[in-house]
């Protein structure tokens, strides 16, 4: 007999997880409080960004996930690019954290290529030439329109895997072996709830127990200058280094770092790095901030959006870009370094939460590997 599971959450760790109890023999049903995913999920880069994530697990995690991302997307028509990464230097020490970064990561095996600014400048399009000294170019990385993907992925579930949803519909209750939606009862083998920056409605006081906020990014999403115009790479400015984990094995990060808490205490202070992605549609996604509290206000600070346009007319030629839209997101942050909540609650009910900002990048590779244990 089939056993049966469900998935509470129907963002991408949701998506990734009733992947995972699919195709391990489960009968999965998920169920979404509102009539589409409209979190986290749809409101990032739409990155799978491997670079920034540190060797090992964690790398190999994010090589897996955009492996499955991939199949998905080859399968069902949803549109990616493999564009990889671009990281560009202004700036000496950001240069030499470059260098030092090219030589670790090639030790790993990670296709990078530092690149001179001629060759940039050949090669792309948009990129600042002022004071330009070169950058890191990965080819790992690829984007997706999360706004668009998330929205397919629950079709190609259903189609492929048999997976039913239940959309705009609340779960309020969670015990072993039971689903609660108002007055009505699912009954499933295993549950996993996977509710993102929602966590407190559902087991409060597990949450309560650990070292975790929520974090509130502000992005925009620009018009190109003119039509079809491809910027041929997700572009980074040199802040980011100091963003991602993956980048702390360059020796001199330390002095970098010291220099922008001197010269851009206010960036640091919003936790500002500023990047750019490109949609199918030539849209080019920009950002972003972290500012972490329990609870956030829900109204965007224009300072904020200013202090990322400024950084990005440093690194890019965008006096032209025709801002089009503005929002915000808000994820579940782990504060004591951990890059995931796996907490198995009850007897067959299981949560997934935590995962940083780094749900794109990681949550298929991470349900595989949770699901596996089980």
């Amino acid at each position: 007999m089939q056993l049966n599971a469900i998935v509470v959450g129907a963002g991408i760790v949701g998506l990734a997880t009733a992947r995972a109890l699919s195709l391990k023999g489960y009968h999965v049903t998920v169920i979404e409080r509102t009539d589409k995913a409209v979190g986290a999920s749809i409101r990032n880069f739409g990155m799978v960004w491997p670079i920034g994530q540190p060797n090992g697990v964690l790398y190999n995690r994010a090589l897996r996930s955009r492996m499955i991302w991939k199949e998905i997307a080859d399968a069902t028509g949803i549109w990616y690019d493999e564009c990889g990464s671009l990281h560009v230097a202004y700036h000496q020490d950001e240069w030499q954290v470059l260098q030092e970064l090219y030589e670790k990561f090639k030790l790993e095996g990670r296709p990078v290529a530092l690149i001179n600014s001629t060759d940039i400048m050949q090669e792309f399009n948009g990129v600042r030439k002022n004071d330009l000294i070169g950058g890191l170019y990965s080819s790992t990385e690829m984007i997706i329109d999360s706004r668009v993907a998330i929205a397919q992925v629950p079709n190609y579930l259903h189609e492929c895997l048999n997976v039913n949803f239940i959309w705009g519909k609340s779960v309020t209750k969670v015990d072993s072996g039971k689903v609660w939606i108002g007055n009505n009862v699912l009954k499933a083998d295993l549950i996993f709830v996977c509710s993102g920056a929602d966590f407190e409605t559902l087991f409060s006081d597990e949450f309560s127990k650990l070292n975790i906020t929520k974090c509130k990014l502000q992005m925009m999403r620009f018009a190109p200058p003119i039509e079809n115009w491809n910027i041929g790479a997700a572009l980074c400015g040199g802040l980011s280094l100091i963003h991602y984990d993956s980048f702390k094995v360059a020796p001199s990060l330390n002095t970098l770092q010291k220099r922008y808490k001197e010269e851009m205490s206010e960036y640091l202070q919003h936790g500002i790095h500023v990047m750019v992605s490109q949609n199918d549609r030539y849209e080019l996604t920009v950002g972003d901030s972290h500012e972490y509290a329990s609870t956030h206000d829900p109204f965007d600070k224009a300072a904020i959006n200013q202090l990322i346009i400024n950084y990005l007319n440093k690194i890019a030629i965008a006096d032209d870009w025709k801002l089009i839209q503005t929002w915000n997101g808000i994820y579940a942050k782990m504060l004591n370094g951990s890059t995931e909540i796996f907490l198995n609650i009850t007897d067959g009910v299981y949560v997934i939460n935590g995962l940083g900002g780094a749900g794109m990048t990681l949550s298929f590779g991470l349900a595989e590997e949770l699901v596996a244990k089980i």
